[in-house]
């Protein structure tokens, strides 16, 4: 048993040997395989190999077999240069050229976010006192010009009226009897004429007869007596019929509508029929009323103190206060775009119509004081009025609502100053 054993060791280790020296060549050539793109084939052990074993020849068991030959791995292999370097290097100038041909030509827009909408906004009142009846509207209601808001109680009104109404009445017979007076005073005047010459032959008569001692001193001084009374009756008439006169104007032939008194009647019967009518409060403009529950039925409202409030809906513009700085080349009449921040994507378009002749600082309670120790420099803001062109057919605006502001200028950037320098020193010099 010795005998038979001894001899299978060296077989087996030398087996052993063989085996691992094929794996070691078949992994090598594996590698060379998938450095050079090959199809691999699969051997029993479960090994690439790119060459199908071949049956190892048999050598003399006493022959060691040879050792295992090792490869060196490749070099690796060199990164490939990306391509969109020298692309982005191509469009470094072509986008400075571009930037700064945008803001050479740019700058001509002035926009500004310090903007606000503004409407017309009334407190509805009335010139006269007197106890709400009706309100004829309510809160957030849009109205038309003319458009009855709220009634006082037309009472007191209607009696003041009715008896101005009773004085002028009166004034109209009393200028119509200084007419008649008038011409009765006319009369007068002609009657104490026609007496005159009567009295006037009768005094010659008497101083004839005194003269021939025929008549007595007694009857001569009657007759004397009674042609001075005529004579004054005359002036008196006269003097009555100008009292009268200047009574009727002047001119006692005028209408009685023209006459002072009447036109003073007259006036306190317009006076009453106005308050009656003040009585009946109206919508001066169109617009939307708000706060009308601060008015109720029964309420004692004095004159000229608000009832409501009431907004217009057509007289509306936008009140922007840009930076003193960004005014320089803004002028009235330059046109803008609006955009309002409640509707994303609406865009209303209008005109600069008027800029503030001073900033909105010097209209304060308490004004900078440039000369005091602790002042500071301010970039002030200037107010400017934009009108809006074209509100028909868009959303409504409302007073308050933030907006958006860019008008244009048609000023644009240009070249920097250090460039422009640049230029007028290479021009000098050339």
């Amino acid at each position: 048993m010795s005998e038979g054993t001894s001899p299978r060791k060296p077989a087996d280790a030398e087996d052993a040997g063989e085996r691992t020296s094929d794996q070691v060549i078949r992994l090598d050539s594996q590698r060379e395989q998938r450095r050079g793109g090959g199809n691999p084939a699969i051997d029993d052990d479960g090994l690439e190999s790119p060459v199908a074993p071949q049956p190892a020849a048999e050598a003399p068991s006493a022959q060691p077999k040879p050792a295992a030959v090792t490869v060196a791995p490749p070099a690796p292999a060199r990164p490939r240069r990306s391509r969109a370097r020298p692309v982005l290097f191509a469009l470094l100038p072509i986008a400075l050229v571009a930037g700064g041909y945008y803001y050479v030509v740019g700058g001509q827009i002035m926009t500004t976010d310090n903007a606000y909408i503004q409407a017309q906004s009334l407190g509805v009142s009335t010139d006269v006192s007197g106890t709400v009846q009706e309100i004829d509207v309510h809160d957030n209601q849009a109205v038309k010009k003319g458009d009855v808001l709220f009634r006082l109680r037309p009472a007191s009104f209607e009696t003041a009226l009715a008896g101005a109404k009773a004085q002028l009445g009166t004034v109209r017979n009393q200028v119509l009897t200084l007419q008649a007076s008038y011409q009765q005073s006319l009369a007068s005047i002609d009657q104490a004429e026609a007496d005159i010459p009567y009295y006037e032959s009768a005094f010659q008569r008497q101083q004839d007869l005194l003269k021939t001692s025929t008549a007595s001193k007694a009857t001569f001084d009657s007759a004397q007596h009674d042609l001075v009374a005529a004579r004054q009756k005359v002036i008196v008439a006269k003097a009555q019929a100008q009292a009268m006169l200047a009574q009727l104007g002047g001119d006692a032939s005028q209408p009685v509508e023209q006459n002072p008194f009447y036109l003073q009647a007259q006036s306190a019967v317009d006076d009453a029929q106005r308050n009656l009518n003040d009585a009946t409060v109206k919508a001066p403009f169109d617009g939307i009323v708000t706060n009308v529950d601060a008015l109720q039925v029964g309420k004692y409202l004095p004159a000229s103190q608000p009832a409501f409030s009431l907004v217009s809906s057509t007289d509306i513009w936008i009140a922007a206060e840009p930076k003193e700085t960004e005014l320089t080349y803004v002028r009235p009449g330059q046109k803008a775009t609006i955009s309002i921040d409640g509707y994303p994507g609406e865009v209303w378009h209008g005109t600069v119509g008027s800029i503030s002749p001073a900033s909105s600082s010097s209209f304060s309670l308490l004004p900078a004081q440039n000369t005091s120790g602790n002042w500071v420099k301010v970039v002030q803001r200037i107010p400017m009025r934009v009108t809006i062109d074209d509100p028909d057919g868009k959303p409504p605006l409302r007073g308050g609502m933030s907006a958006v502001v860019s008008i244009d200028t048609g000023h644009a950037r240009g070249l920097p100053d250090f460039v422009t320098d640049l230029l007028k020193r290479f021009g000098q010099k050339s």
